[in-house]
């Protein structure tokens, strides 16, 4: 039972929610006063809304009958019969809870108005995937990505490590990290497009073909690389160097086949933050 709980957490994105913290917190690093508890409870903030994002996830696409019996994605819990709806939904509130209560940690040192920051997380965490207009099945996904695991966390931590508001740089950097992430969602819906298209999931995959998911891919990247020349010039080809040989695997791949790409994509994301963040 274990295992399919490990399993539903989806553990090849969590380096996603992670790479944005890290990111804010090195540059938060590099200020006169930084400071450690708030860059802590981050990543446990983080953590905790990943998984209690991909439970809900996985909660609302098999009450919306969105999910099938041997899929080319990871086995789904739910739908496999080996968690019962009742328990996921139990899951995600208890995770999303615990999330909340170390967000409002959080207060001693951003203020309380951080209350309406968490409750626009908690949202985002739920309006992925359920209520009337879920982004997710609207081709709004990677927007999604771009800012709840990009501009949110990488601005928001830096702020709270460092005491000091994000300048220029440092929004470069959240967005960068931001396209990264999507790419993982890309990846994501590029295998599932079939899957997605008969229950009428309407994601970029679906809406705009294969070829133009790939090529979304490749041209996240490539900005992203852009973007962190201005943060550490030089050093970001490695990250490119990277991106263009999984951008052709990503090209040629279908089905069961971009599973390993989509945690290549995930790893190599924190990889490259955690390299930029020690150089």
């Amino acid at each position: 039972m274990l295992r399919i709980w490990i399993e539903a957490m989806r553990l090849r994105t969590l380096p996603v929610s992670l790479a944005g913290v890290l990111a804010g917190t090195a540059a938060g690093w590099q200020t006169p006063a930084p400071r450690l508890w708030p860059a802590v409870l981050c990543f446990v903030f983080a953590l905790l809304s990943q998984i209690a994002s991909n439970f809900a996830n996985e909660y609302y696409d098999f009450k919306g009958g969105l999910d099938r019996a041997g899929r080319d994605g990871p086995r789904r819990g739910v739908t496999e019969g080996d968690i019962s709806p009742r328990a996921m939904l139990a899951a995600t509130l208890l995770t999303l809870g615990m999330a909340c209560v170390v967000g409002c940690s959080l207060i001693m040192w951003g203020g309380w108005w951080l209350v309406a920051v968490g409750v626009l997380i908690a949202a985002g965490v739920l309006a992925y995937s359920a209520g009337p207009w879920p982004l997710s099945h609207h081709g709004m996904g990677e927007v999604a990505v771009l800012f709840f695991f990009g501009l949110i966390p990488v601005n928001f931590t830096y702020w709270l490590v460092s005491g000091m508001i994000p300048g220029a740089e440092v929004m470069m950097l959240s967005v960068a990290v931001g396209l990264m992430g999507a790419n993982v969602l890309v990846v994501n819906n590029l295998r599932d497009r079939s899957d997605d298209a008969a229950v009428g999931k309407h994601t970029l995959a679906v809406m705009f073909g294969e070829r133009f998911a790939s090529a979304l891919y490749l041209a996240d990247g490539l900005v992203a690389t852009a973007l962190l020349w201005s943060w550490r010039p030089w050093w970001p080809l490695v990250y490119l160097a990277g991106h263009l040989l999984l951008s052709a695997r990503v090209w040629r791949a279908r089905g069961r086949k971009l599973n390993p790409l989509l945690g290549m994509t995930a790893v190599w994301m924190f990889a490259t933050v955690l390299l930029l963040s020690l150089v």
